[in-house]
């Protein structure tokens, strides 16, 4: 079974870092499982109960040492490092030689 290692991303929602300091272990998807499509809804189904299944751990280390006493092939996918920009309420009320902004409304 193959399985991704990774921190998941910061929710576009909302300006907190909160849970992403954890890092996940995801089962892929296995296309011979058996799978099927609900009639009614459409939903699709499977037997697979391990594609749904998310394990956290504190430390890519640990992860990595589960992911390897379960005998599962993984790939670790390194975060993206974000860049702070520091800056100044004041900075939108600075003079800027050049064209004015016109913002019409109607």
């Amino acid at each position: 079974r193959s399985v991704r290692i990774f921190t998941p991303a910061k929710p576009a929602t909302q300006s907190g870092k909160n849970n992403t300091r954890i890092w996940r272990i995801d089962f892929d998807i296995v296309e011979d499982a058996n799978r099927w499509e609900n009639p009614l809804m459409g939903w699709a189904s499977s037997a697979d109960y391990q594609q749904s299944l998310q394990i956290k751990f504190y430390s890519k280390e640990s992860a990595i040492e589960f992911a390897e006493r379960q005998g599962w092939n993984y790939y670790v996918q390194e975060p993206k490092k974000s860049s702070f920009v520091k800056k100044a309420y004041a900075d939108n009320y600075k003079y800027s030689a050049g064209k004015l902004r016109m913002i019409k409304t109607k």
